[in-house]
This record gives structure tokens, C-alpha cells and sequence, in this order.
């Protein structure tokens, strides 16, 4: 189970959001800075208890607008050979040391854990509490064998996912955040095929 220490980073993981996020295809919010404020998420463990595995939902805020974003983040105390793209940065954790944080979509640890969840075989963590079971992060559908998984990004709370242009996934999984104002949201963070 997930051991969470409440400690400080530095930089913090917004901080080092704000810098990447408005890099990524997926950005929503043209040439300005993100003003983020944190929605919520949700932990997996990796077996091999080497590398953080967090599912930040962060929800960026500008005249009005609110868009929720999901970034999986992995921390590791070594930069990931190969993935100098996915890199967001450093930090210095006040327990850790420095840890080197990239996008988890493209850490194979991350993936490995998420692919195990959606098969049954883990279950997911709570963000801020050690060894809590968050039960409210569901999968729905039946997986194959090699399933393929396409992380949803920008996350609107839609009732069903939709298939886009590769057809109707097999299913998905659906987590809960929080926007600014307090009003809870459901939607898939993930789907698969």
C-alpha cells in the first residue's frame, strides 16, 4: 500500500504543472500561463515500491473558464532513460530527496500499474492518506489480454466516453474531482480498448 508523506517539494507539483502544461497538444488554454488550483486524484503502488505513482487532476482557472486536466505522474529518485520529453522536472522532496518527476504516460511503471488495475489485480490508493483504499475510482468494460490504454486528458465529466475515431472502447475508468468551487465531478480518466 501507498506510504504518503506530508512533507514539502520544491518546487511544488503545480509549479512545475504551470510550466509544462501549456507545452502539451492537449492544452487548452492558448499562449497564457495555466492558473491551477488542485481538483484531486488518486495513487497506484508500484510492486517493486521504487517509483511514486500519482493521478493529479488539476483544474486551470481564467475568466470564468474551468478546465480540469489529468497529468499521471510518476517520481523516481533517477531521471527515466529515453524519456527526456516526458520529463517535467525536479524536486526536492523533504523525505526523498531529489526526485525527478515525469508524465506517467510515458514511464512504463506507470502503465504497467495502470494495465494491472484495470485487470482486477490492484486496487487504487487514496491521494493523501497511506495504506486507504480509494474505492470511488471504478473501472467498467472488460479488458483483453493486451489491453490498449488512451488516458484522457483534458476531463469533462461526461456520462459516457466516446470512442472518437477508433470506435467505442471496451471500457474505462472513471474517477471523481473537485472544481474550485466545490462541485464534485465524475467522468472517465481513462480508456481502453
Amino acid at each position: 500500500m501507498a506510504v504518503v508523506h506530508h512533507t514539502t517539494m520544491e518546487p511544488g507539483k503545480l509549479e512545475l504543472l504551470t510550466g509544462w502544461l501549456p507545452r502539451q497538444p492537449w492544452w487548452v488554454g492558448g499562449d497564457r500561463p495555466p492558473q491551477l488550483a488542485t481538483a484531486g486524484g488518486f495513487r497506484l503502488d508500484d510492486p517493486q515500491g521504487e517509483v511514486g505513482i500519482e493521478f493529479i487532476f488539476a483544474t486551470d482557472v481564467v475568466d470564468g473558464q474551468q478546465v480540469t486536466y489529468h497529468v499521471p505522474l510518476s517520481y523516481r529518485g533517477a531521471p527515466l532513460a529515453g524519456a527526456e520529453p516526458a520529463l517535467l522536472g525536479t524536486s526536492l522532496h523533504g523525505v526523498h530527496g531529489r526526485r525527478w518527476i515525469h508524465d506517467g504516460a510515458h514511464d512504463p511503471v506507470v502503465m504497467a500499474a495502470l494495465d494491472a488495475f484495470i485487470h482486477g489485480h490492484v486496487q487504487a490508493q487514496d491521494q493523501n492518506r497511506s495504506d486507504t483504499i480509494d474505492r470511488s475510482v471504478t473501472c467498467s468494460g472488460t479488458p483483453g489480454a493486451d489491453v490498449v490504454v488512451d488516458l484522457v486528458r483534458v476531463l469533462r465529466g461526461d456520462a459516457a466516453p466516446s470512442g472518437g475515431a477508433a470506435g467505442e472502447p471496451a471500457g474505462y475508468v472513471e474517477a471523481g474531482w473537485l472544481l474550485p468551487d466545490g462541485t464534485a465531478v465524475r467522468g472517465p480518466v481513462a480508456l481502453f480498448r
